[in-house]
């Protein structure tokens, strides 16, 4: 096991479960994912058209697939479909103790459906019932991005009994409209006699990408005020999202759910790596250290955390009425937090889509030198 008395082993003491947010074909062949496990207490992995875009575009682990693809006159989609899922099932064997050992908390592996039916309800719920049935391990999540269509998805696949990890969340509107959908599907797993015990689900909330875009719009505005306020709306706003996880889990609504058997959904940091230089690198873990979250880190961030983060407990409950303040002194200053959001959920799911066609592209001229 890791060193006990690591960054990232008193994390985990917090109560904060540390996922990967990356996954590659020679990372799971070389051992490395056992090796993370192991040394840096992580006990999950995220993925994205992202992460397997670059994954696919090094290295030679995913050629003789391709061949075996090419070979059979595999579409491109398919082919992307088989690789992914391929994926996703091999890491999700490797971390089956982790899932037995947590109770099913932990130990999951999040695939992500196609981001261009991120405004398409029936087909993120066609998608996201063919990449559970196709992974077919329940230590998987389903990513489905919290687009106003996706809510409608979210509630439909939980009630199907599917586990999901709810993702590109930035406001604490929407982060609300999550829980109710998830609690929403929960009532009709129930109601359909699904145990409801077995369904997981967290809620990807995002943090640097909000401080990306405030941070510029404050350097416009460049009063002395302004410029003050730079680098705190990120975790003032997760923070914040945390009360409302209490809030809205204390509810007699939620209350009867987690008495039938149900689980929270529980916070799950995301885009915790630091965009700007300037910032401590381990920024979004130790100021965001809560017990019941998620913090989903790339390798360069939980690396830090592992060397250097100077962790302080829990850095969140009893954070929120100064993180109030700082989102009233931003309003005061003339940002414009739902403008902030609109933009960044727009952005996520275009970025996520320019990815995923450069995984489309990839992959037809993977298959096309394989012929």
């Amino acid at each position: 096991m890791s060193d006990t008395s690591s960054p990232t082993a008193a994390l985990s003491a917090i109560g904060v479960s540390i996922w990967l947010d990356d996954l590659s074909r020679e990372r799971i062949a070389s051992g490395g994912l056992e090796k993370l496990i192991a040394d840096r207490d992580v006990v999950g992995v995220t993925t994205n058209p992202t992460i397997f875009a670059a994954a696919l575009a090094k290295g030679e682990a995913y050629d003789a697939q391709v061949a075996q693809l090419a070979a059979a006159g595999t579409s491109v989609q398919d082919a992307v479909f088989e690789i992914t899922t391929d994926d996703v099932a091999s890491a999700a064997d490797i971390f089956a103790p982790v899932y037995a050992s947590t109770g099913g908390l932990d130990g999951r592996v999040s695939i992500e459906v196609e981001p261009g039916l991120a405004h398409d309800a029936a087909g993120t719920i066609a998608e996201a019932k063919k990449l559970w049935a196709k992974v077919d391990r329940a230590n998987a999540m389903i990513k489905i991005p919290a687009t106003i269509e996706g809510l409608e998805a979210i509630t439909e696949v939980i009630g199907a009994g599917i586990s999901v990890n709810v993702t590109l969340i930035f406001s604490l509107d929407r982060h609300r409209a999550v829980i109710d959908a998830y609690l929403a599907g929960l009532e009709k797993a129930h109601a359909a006699g699904i145990d409801i015990s077995t369904i997981h689900s967290v809620a990807s909330f995002f943090v640097s990408r909000v401080d990306t875009e405030i941070d510029k719009r404050l350097d416009a505005v460049g009063t002395d005020d302004a410029l003050a306020l730079k680098s705190k709306a990120g975790v003032a706003n997760a923070q914040l999202a945390y009360q409302l996880f209490e809030e809205e889990f204390a509810t007699d609504r939620a209350k009867a759910l987690l008495a039938a058997g149900g689980n929270v959904q529980r916070p799950l940091w995301a885009s915790t790596g630091v965009k700007d230089p300037s910032l401590p690198d381990t920024l979004y873990v130790t100021e965001l250290a809560v017990a019941g979250v998620v913090n989903t880190m790339p390798e360069k961030t939980l690396e830090a955390t592992f060397d250097h983060a100077p962790l302080h407990g829990d850095a969140v409950t009893g954070s929120y009425a100064e993180a109030q303040g700082i989102l009233d002194q931003l309003a005061a200053v003339g940002i414009d937090y739902d403008d902030v959001t609109a933009v960044l959920e727009r952005e996520g799911v275009e970025k996520f889509v320019v990815s995923w066609n450069e995984l489309l592209d990839t992959v037809t001229a993977a298959l096309e030198a394989a012929k």
